[in-house]
């Protein structure tokens, strides 16, 4: 793995790409295009990768899982970073959650 052999680290050195490119110009960057077309275009196309990645995942294609994952992950930073969010806010809340049944989670939420 790249970046220290973390992943924490790529996906934080990715964070701060996609965050340089606010207000970028959306003709050069398909990242800043995204931000201008704000939190509704970026959770459309988050939503496009997310079935493209349940898709691939039902397929059994595992190389195209990986390519959609990574496309999904990337969009949801995107779409963390519009919102005022970081990949530390994710794993703070995933750290409160440890330990706790997924059951008993859910139903903490009254969903």
């Amino acid at each position: 793995m790249s970046r220290e052999n973390k992943p924490d680290a790529t996906i934080r050195h990715l964070f701060q790409v996609i965050t340089s490119r606010k207000g970028g110009d959306p003709d050069a960057s398909y990242t800043a295009k995204l931000f201008a077309g704000g939190p509704e275009k970026i959770a459309q196309k988050l939503g496009e990768e997310a079935v493209e990645t349940v898709i691939a995942a039902v397929a059994g294609d595992r190389a195209a899982l990986t390519a959609e994952s990574a496309d999904l992950i990337y969009h949801l930073l995107v779409l963390l970073a519009d919102a005022g969010l970081t990949p530390d806010d994710v794993i703070a809340e995933l750290e409160r959650r440890e330990g706790t049944s997924g059951i008993e989670e859910k139903a903490s939420r009254g969903k």
